[in-house]
């Protein structure tokens, strides 16, 4: 089961992602969906794309 957090960065009136990275380890996936559509669909990418994904971010 997908356990949803927003990054504590997120601070900007509700424009924000929500991920379940609890998923990673476990299926190799991170689902990703809209904060203000929680029931809308849902992206899932492969865990090793977000991680490069977020390391481009960050760098």
């Amino acid at each position: 089961m997908p356990h949803w957090f927003t990054s504590s960065y997120s601070s900007n009136g509700g424009a924000c992602i929500e991920v379940a990275a609890n998923l990673a380890a476990s299926h190799g996936i991170v689902p990703i969906r809209d904060s203000k559509n929680p029931a809308g669909p849902v992206l899932t990418v492969p865990a090793g794309a977000f991680a490069a994904f977020v390391a481009a971010v960050n760098g």
